[in-house]
């Protein structure tokens, strides 16, 4: 059983490799044959050694560094307020009631547009960058735990009052593992969200950061430097996924293996 999983692993990761190689492959045969132009997309050799300089360098571990603290502090501000937030609405219905149509007007407001606000507000440093990934990873988290906790099966709920159990046994053995599976794919998917606010931001307005490496390199034409930095980010987003996957695993064992 565990053979065929491994076997079926590999398959996948073939493949994936097998596309990713296929696709690099056409795109730095069609630039070398002409079919399209370099000076829009690149071609896949100029960026890894585009990547490879910028780590050599250290050049690209200065800017991300700068990047991954502006998103860590959003992702986890966000966070906390979505779960927090999302837990009170739970526990006052009436609350709930009352905001929750504020709350899916506030989600419909384009946040990218607030970026000018932000930095007007809290200036080109810090704290402009966090309040742009925040406001994205805040409403992906508190939709998500709230929902997760709405959906919990009641007749269970009533059975852990009936026991004995309190606000807090109630919230540590019922709603909170019910709820984990909603908010860990929340997070996977408000990681990306926090990063696009923080690059979104330095694009904006910064002196560092890979949203200002990528701002630069546009404004140079440099198409590399752009698909270079795109790539680097990709790279980072897909590591802290695997973290996030393997946490979820790690507190959701009690879940069926799909």
């Amino acid at each position: 059983m565990n053979d065929g999983g491994g076997r079926e692993r590999l398959v996948i990761n073939f493949w994936r490799v097998a596309i990713t190689a296929a696709f690099l492959g056409l795109w730095e045969l069609s630039v070398r044959w002409e079919w399209i132009d370099p000076f829009h997309v690149s071609r896949p050799v100029l960026i890894g050694l585009q990547i490879g300089e910028w780590v050599k360098t250290g050049f690209v571990f200065r800017h991300l560094f700068v990047t991954m603290e502006e998103t860590v502090f959003g992702f986890t501000v966000g966070t906390i307020l979505g779960v927090g937030v999302g837990f009170l609405f739970a526990f006052l219905p009436r609350m709930a009631k009352i905001f929750e149509p504020l709350m899916v007007l506030l989600n419909a407001l384009p946040r990218v547009v607030l970026g000018p606000l932000f930095i007007l507000w809290f200036g080109l440093g810090l704290l402009s960058k966090v309040a742009m990934a925040v406001s994205l990873v805040f409403f992906i988290v508190f939709f998500a735990t709230y929902t997760g906790l709405k959906e919990v099966d009641k007749d269970m709920v009533n059975h852990v009052k009936i026991l004995g159990a309190g606000r807090w046994g109630l919230t540590r053995h019922v709603l909170l593992p019910s709820a984990l599976t909603w908010i860990f794919s929340s997070l996977r998917t408000s990681v990306g969200f926090a990063l696009i606010g923080a690059v979104v931001g330095e694009y904006l307005g910064a002196s560092q950061g890979m949203g200002y490496v990528i701002a630069f390199a546009e404004a140079m034409f440099n198409s590399t430097g752009v698909i270079a930095g795109l790539i680097v980010l990709m790279a980072v987003v897909a590591l802290i996924d695997l973290t996030l996957k393997g946490l979820e695993a790690r507190f959701s064992y009690w879940k069926p293996i799909s």
